[in-house]
């Protein structure tokens, strides 16, 4: 895992590069995956049945087979063993309690013209959530999507997940249940995201896809976006932790292999003033990749994008945090509220040595669905506001709207738009 400071002279130019990331910037894939959501346009369940039975070698005969009845999700969720039950409903609630404080209701008031003006708060109709099968295989990423469009008053929501071989976590499915999933496809990759954007035979079009995906799935949602909304274009995982010398360096280094298990190309990054700690550190994580199942993941994983930063002082560490924008940020010390004041830049912030980011992947309640690759500069977790949005109210009185129009003629008529400025002068020269 390299090593770098702050005090070394090309650290700028050897950290930008540490960070630089694109998901979808390959050509020979977007033309890939440009052309599967043309076929699947213009063909619709056949070419998508053909796609999963070639990509996923699904034992599926027809498209009927592709889709799971609420009779299966709720016998996968009926069967679980009972410690497992009770962590996902644990989970569940916890995640559907954090959700239900982001609801936004609408809200109106009257001017003192007497003009009414307002915004509408409504959800969207109907929305599609990507769920990782085969390896990654993630129940939880079930709940983070679906709980929240469920919350926002979603009418119908439509899961993809892809089963390689026909083979399908009986977890996720319980997590369907549980959550409130409308219908269930077996089908996943370009393929499903084009099918959940422009609809098939089978598949009604959705208005917004959510959850993360492999690099075909991010290309197509990019793809895609305009036909339908889209989350965010996710990238690989990734795990900021400050800590200072009173941190258990066991401790730290698992966090920082919690998320470098998940994909050779997941980043973890600790930045820390104090020498010592990190090479503790460093120890550590080699201790540990002695057992982790996982390990020849994450070894890669922190062998290409990993690192251990040591800085001057905090003020120094907080600097590269906020140009980092971090998926993960750990602030390991003991007034990290104080400092995540400092903060501007992260998906999520989790605060004191007692808080594991595997924490918040699961059941803390908030959304693991966050902003990847820098991208939280500008950008949120996936919460209710995804899954609602907002219409203006404006109703002008006889009275109140005199002064209005006058001043919209006048702008009309500097901008050289002659309907808009009648259309405004009829309202107060014809009353």
């Amino acid at each position: 895992m390299r090593r770098l400071s702050t005090q070394d002279q090309n650290f700028q130019t050897v950290f930008a590069d540490l960070l630089a990331f694109e998901t979808v910037n390959d050509p020979e894939l977007l033309s890939t995956v440009d052309q599967i959501i043309n076929d699947v346009r213009q063909h619709g369940d056949a070419h998508v049945l053909h796609l999963t039975q070639k990509f996923d070698r699904h034992p599926a005969h027809q498209f009927s087979d592709l889709e799971l009845s609420q009779a299966q999700l709720k016998t996968a969720f009926d069967q679980l063993q009972p410690e497992v039950r009770t962590a996902l409903e644990l989970a569940a609630q916890r995640i559907r309690a954090f959700h239900q404080a982001q609801k936004q209701d609408g809200w109106r008031y009257v001017d003192d013209l007497g003009n009414t003006l307002g915004q509408k708060v409504t959800p969207l109709d109907r929305v599609g959530i990507y769920v990782p099968g085969g390896l990654a295989s993630y129940p939880s990423s079930v709940l983070m999507n679906a709980i929240p469009a469920h919350v926002a008053g979603v009418n119908e929501i439509i899961m993809v997940v892809p089963a390689p071989d026909g083979v399908l976590n009986p977890l996720v499915l319980a997590a369907a249940h549980l959550a409130g999933v409308s219908r269930v496809f077996t089908i996943g990759g370009a393929q499903a995201v084009a099918a959940l954007a422009y609809g098939t035979e089978t598949i009604a079009r959705v208005d917004k896809i959510t959850g993360p995906g492999n690099r075909f799935v991010a290309a197509a949602k990019r793809a895609v976006f305009g036909q339908c909304g889209i989350d965010m274009i996710a990238g690989p995982s990734e795990i900021l932790v400050y800590a200072e010398s009173n941190n258990n360096p066991t401790w730290v280094a698992m966090d920082l292999l919690s998320q470098a298990e998940h994909d050779t190309v997941a980043q973890a990054i600790l930045i820390t003033p104090d020498e010592r700690f990190l090479n503790a550190v460093s120890e550590a994580i080699t201790e540990h990749l002695k057992h982790l199942p996982k390990a020849e993941i994450a070894k890669t994983s922190i062998e290409n994008r990993g690192a251990l930063v040591l800085v001057k002082d905090r003020e120094e560490a907080i600097a590269l945090i906020n140009q980092v924008a971090p998926e993960h940020l750990q602030l390991c010390v003991d007034d990290a509220e104080a400092m995540s004041e400092h903060i501007r830049h992260a998906g999520a912030i989790f605060m004191g040595s007692y808080t594991p980011e595997a924490i918040g992947d699961y059941c803390a309640g908030p959304n693991h669905v966050l902003p990847t690759s820098g991208t939280a500069r500008f950008s949120s977790p996936l919460g209710v506001y995804d899954f609602q949005k907002r219409s203006s109210l404006i109703m002008c009185s006889k009275a109140g709207v005199q002064p209005l129009a006058k001043a919209a003629d006048i702008l009309a008529q500097e901008e050289n738009l002659d309907a808009h400025a009648r259309s405004a002068r009829y309202r107060y020269t014809e009353i």
